[in-house]
């Protein structure tokens, strides 16, 4: 009777020792293929914007490729973002590269360098889109000077360049009514008649404004091309570049400014964990394009090209092996 209470117990504890060791089949990922952090928390923007939409998608694919607890987080977008990443609340964030030359300076929305942030990879050009109202009579952003304007949500990347922009005219805050607003509050108010004209700088298209041209006949102000390279000089972020005819019911390309995004990561995540995110997200390259069209424009080959910010050795090792 001995023996047999002997071999219960032995099998008993050999059948929990087997349990325990097939916990991790629950991740998704194989021994030694997942990540040495269990949260990868994305800042992204709006929750109408392309940095939220593509940021969700990016997420979902982290969690179920390394079964780590992996989620966009809506935010006012590039300094918040920088922000969130220096404070240790976020591990990777969506910022616009005019935000990121400054967090790595220490200039404009920063008193000194933000030495917490690294860069993952350039990815597609966020467009200036100044909107009005198609009877209005502002033209051209010189036109803005006296008009009540939409410049983003406060100390956000599209606040950042829309007052580089603006200064690079010569045209400061106080020469207009200035109303700090994200992308849906903004064709709100353009709606409702509140402000006359609104900086929504995004990737193509941006819902907001699609959104707005489906109920009220819209317009978008253009910028000279020379203006923006003389102001380039300063500001090499800054590209002359059409909104395409088409976009949003335009029968003609409209010039204006872009400024190119960028991927950044919080600079202590490990080499390896930083080579898997960044593994992955080129390999979801398909679904990103998929969930936004701006994804579509972001390619292996480019993403190397016009970094402002130091790249992650984890995001450097996935480049020297393509």
């Amino acid at each position: 009777m001995k023996n047999y209470k002997k071999l219960f117990v032995s099998v008993l504890f050999s059948g929990l020792v087997l349990a325990g060791c097939g916990g991790n089949e629950s991740t998704g990922s194989e021994a030694g293929d997942g990540l040495s952090t269990n949260i990868v928390t994305i800042a992204t923007g709006g929750s109408s914007g392309p940095y939220n939409i593509i940021g969700t998608t990016l997420a979902n694919e982290y969690s179920e490729v390394y079964g780590v607890n992996s989620k966009p987080q809506a935010t006012g977008a590039s300094v918040e973002n920088i922000n969130l990443i220096k404070e240790g609340k976020a591990e990777m964030a969506f910022v616009m590269s005019d935000v990121l030359t400054e967090a790595v300076n220490g200039e404009g929305s920063f008193s000194e360098s933000v030495t917490q942030v690294q860069q993952v990879a350039t990815l597609y050009p966020n467009f200036v889109q100044i909107i009005t109202t198609a009877d209005s009579d502002i033209n051209t952003i010189e036109d803005l000077v006296g008009k009540r304007v939409a410049v983003g949500d406060q100390n956000s990347g599209v606040e950042v360049n829309a007052r580089n922009l603006l200064n690079g005219h010569g045209i400061t805050y106080d020469d207009i009514q200035v109303d700090y607003l994200g992308y849906a509050e903004a064709a709100d108010g353009l709606k409702s008649g509140t402000i006359d004209a609104a900086f929504l700088t995004s990737g193509l298209p941006n819902a907001s404004v699609l959104e707005l041209s489906k109920t009220l006949d819209i317009k978008m102000v253009t910028v000279d091309p020379n203006n923006i390279a003389e102001i380039a000089k300063a500001q090499a972020y800054f590209v002359a570049i059409d909104i395409p005819a088409g976009t949003y019911g335009n029968e003609e390309p409209v010039p204006t400014a872009a400024i190119m995004n960028a991927l950044v990561v919080k600079s202590d995540l490990s080499e390896d964990d930083v080579y898997k995110l960044t593994k992955t997200f080129f390999e979801s390259l398909e679904k990103l394009g998929n969930s936004h069209q701006a994804a579509t424009e972001v390619s292996l080959e480019a993403a190397q090209q016009g970094m402002v910010a130091p790249v992650h050795p984890g995001a450097k090792k996935y480049y020297d092996e393509q």
